[in-house]
């Protein structure tokens, strides 16, 4: 008769991973359901990419065909929605009420002060208490008023001094700025942050659901089952798992998401994908080790959840690695985001390839060499202390 093999340590705690995800519930939500809801919710917010409609109170004390011009053109522009009153009184108010972003005050004589040379002013008040708003507004009203301002002071040498077109655009703009933003060509909040939210919700939701399975471990005091006395199975056969599940969702998030949310993707989806894999190497030791730390399940999920918003901080992608405090670059050097996100969105956004910055490179290769000693070394020592728990636990009473 045919007996079956035995499956090997690595295959067992592989499908002995999925059976105890299968049974937890709290692994079940955040592994299977945290990825996708996170990353269609959170990309929904953002997908329109930047600003529309913005609502910006206007007073015209001027009442020409200049001031009419410069509120037809900013009322035309996408992101400003002209609300007009009578006085710089009750536009004020409101601004202060909420009901507008700001106000835009054209005082008397701007256009008789244009035409004769003088500098003239216009104020745009803005909210800057609320960050996006006040800048889209700034950055609208300002080229407008500049592409006007100029446009009044060619017409005038072009008149009055008999200059071609050339040579009054000379006297006009002698230094004339050439201004392409690359990349990010709208320079939008959205197109900035959703390539590196779903980077961000792939590792945050890999860390919280491996940590907390390691924690369970403990807290079950089943270390003995998971470690079949060799480390590496230990680690791998259970990290297996994850390094899958979330390989797909990297593959899911670059070929669905990516197109339902409109980001533009440059470089090479190959050398994308083998960057998902180092990081997904990095981050299962990690977790294990992090995991390793806890006798709770519960409470190493408050601890994780709680670090993902400080990690998104510090990592470089929303404000400059440079510009933070010292110690917090220390911190977050031993990130794996922090290499990951600089070199991820080379690719992404400048069509980079995963060798083009070798030193950042090196440095995710760093951390993935120190969390697995780490890994390696605390589930030794676990292991070890369990090991010498296990006979007191299964002594029998004597008769």
């Amino acid at each position: 008769m045919k007996q079956n093999k035995p499956k090997s340590g690595f295959s067992r705690l592989f499908w002995r991973e999925v059976a105890l995800v299968a049974k937890d519930h709290s692994l079940l939500l955040t592994l299977l359901i945290a990825p996708l809801l996170y990353a269609f919710f959170y990309g929904s917010i953002y997908i329109n990419k930047e600003e529309e409609h913005v609502k910006l109170a206007v007073v015209d004390d001027d009442n020409t065909t200049l001031s009419r011009l410069l509120m037809q053109n900013i009322d035309k522009s996408q992101i400003v929605d002209l609300v007009h009153f009578p006085n710089l009184g009750e536009a004020k108010e409101y601004m202060y009420l909420g009901n507008c972003q700001g106000y835009f005050y054209i005082p008397k004589d701007t256009e008789k002060s244009l035409y004769t040379l003088k500098q003239a002013n216009v104020v745009l008040a803005v909210n800057a208490a609320r960050f996006l708003p006040s800048s889209d507004l700034l950055a609208n009203v300002q080229q407008i008023c500049l592409t006007i301002g100029a446009g009044v002071r060619l017409k005038y040498f072009q008149q009055t001094q008999g200059l071609t077109n050339e040579a009054a655009m000379q006297q006009v703009a002698p230094v004339s700025l050439d201004y392409r933003p690359l990349f990010n060509e709208r320079s939008s909040y959205g197109g900035f942050l959703l390539s590196g939210l779903l980077a961000l919700i792939l590792q945050q939701t890999l860390l919280i659901g491996l940590s907390e399975s390691v924690a369970a471990e403990r807290e079950r005091k089943s270390v003995q089952l998971w470690n079949t006395g060799n480390l590496s199975q230990a680690i791998w056969g259970k990290g297996l798992f994850y390094l899958l599940l979330f390989g797909c969702y990297a593959f899911f998030f670059l070929n669905i998401n990516f197109q339902l949310l409109n980001i533009p993707m440059r470089g090479s989806g190959f050398h994308l994908g083998l960057l998902f894999l180092l990081l997904l190497l990095t981050l299962i030791p990690m977790a294990q080790f992090i995991g390793s730390l806890f006798k709770s399940q519960l409470i190493c999920l408050q601890v994780m959840a709680f670090s993902t918003y400080p990690i998104f901080l510090i990592t470089g992608y929303t404000w400059p690695y440079e510009s933070l405090p010292l110690p917090l670059q220390w911190i977050s050097s031993l990130l794996p985001t922090t290499p990951f996100i600089k070199i991820y969105t080379a690719i992404v956004q400048a069509g980079a390839s995963i060798t083009t910055d070798f030193g950042t490179l090196f440095h995710l290769i760093l951390l993935w060499l120190l969390y697995s000693v780490l890994a390696y070394y605390r589930i030794h020592i676990i292991s070890k202390k369990a090991a010498k728990d296990l006979p007191s636990q299964q002594q029998v009473p004597a008769q």
